[in-house]
């Protein structure tokens, strides 16, 4: 591991300064399930300079219902999130993704901002010690458009990179129509992702950080769900995962939000399959023709093409779910 300054902010102001100080050559560490395993197999093509504690700044672990909305804090840990009982009744596909995630022991210390906010796991982009430089760390290739690409994008490259995001709690958030609010700004959740500079993978400035998640609360007639597809079931990265919301007026669908991730570089969002379930009653063919939809714009590799099938199988899973 290359040496690297460690510093413990004990306030936002104080974290935001020391990124400023480092200008881009900086990391935020919180739970650090992601971030330490990083330093330590030297995966960046230019290591760090420094990681800014944030576990040192207290009151950043919350998670509150305030009025028509629920506020949590980027330091809330996985494990609490998975069982809280306001999540696990208004909330559910939250709840389910983030009991999903991990194990047990990195659900205790990981935090639902790491999750959102983790590194790639493509295995080229992983490997110690930047064996294969790639797009995203500022190389020329995207090694697994003609590599091993079981488990990468069915939806096309962006910026040449086929890497897919890896969160569990991600596409739920989008499903609640969630929104980031950092030391900055306050972003749609579907927005937090980009795909304009291969380098990042949101849109959080070098100087800028995450301090609480806000979910609209959902009404009386509105239910969600989360599945997910690993090969270890207890503690793997997705194959596919999926979260649904779905809003009713009498027996139709009012309104449906469905996303998808592992399937694409950001949560892939199917606008046509949401567009279609308006007014419909949630029915068997009428969630079969949506998952129809949903990937009918997919371009798989020449080893993921399996993905298509898994990826229609948990939409209709957690469309039926909400019935």
């Amino acid at each position: 591991m290359k040496r690297f300054k460690h510093y413990d902010a004990c306030t936002l102001d104080e974290a935001v300064s020391l990124l400023k100080e480092f200008d881009g050559k900086a990391n935020i560490i919180a739970g650090g399930t992601d971030i330490v395993g990083l330093f330590k197999d030297n995966v960046f093509a230019e290591s760090p300079e420094a990681l800014i504690n944030i576990k040192t700044i207290p009151g950043l672990d919350y998670v509150q219902e305030e009025e028509d909305m629920l506020k949590i804090g980027p330091l809330a840990l996985l494990e609490d999130l998975a069982h809280n009982k306001l999540l696990k009744s208004n909330y559910t596909a939250l709840a389910e993704a983030a009991r999903r995630t991990a194990s047990p022991h990195i659900r205790e210390m990981g935090t639902i901002g790491g999750n959102i906010c983790q590194f790639s796991r493509c295995w080229y982009y992983r490997l110690p010690n930047n064996r294969f430089n790639c797009i995203r760390k500022g190389g020329k290739d995207c090694f697994a458009e003609e590599g091993e690409n079981r488990y990468h994008s069915i939806f096309g490259n962006v910026k040449d990179c086929l890497a897919v995001h890896p969160s569990d709690t991600a596409p739920a958030l989008i499903a609640l129509e969630a929104k980031v609010k950092t030391t900055k700004r306050v972003i749609e959740m579907a927005d937090f992702y980009q795909t304009e500079d291969a380098k990042k993978f949101s849109i959080l400035d070098s100087d800028e950080i995450l301090i609480e998640i806000q979910i609209p609360r959902p009404s009386e007639s509105t239910k969600s769900k989360f599945e997910k597809f690993a090969i270890r079931k207890s503690i793997d990265f997705p194959i596919v995962n999926c979260a649904s919301k779905v809003e009713f007026e009498g027996d139709k669908v009012k309104k449906a939000n469905i996303c998808l991730n592992a399937v694409f570089v950001t949560p892939y969002v199917p606008k046509k399959a949401e567009e279609y379930l308006e007014g419909k009653a949630l029915e068997l063919d009428t969630v079969e023709t949506a998952a129809q939809l949903a990937l009918q714009d997919a371009k798989p590799l020449s080893k993921n093409e399996y993905k298509i099938e898994i990826a229609k199988s948990l939409i209709k899973k957690t469309l039926l779910a909400c019935k």
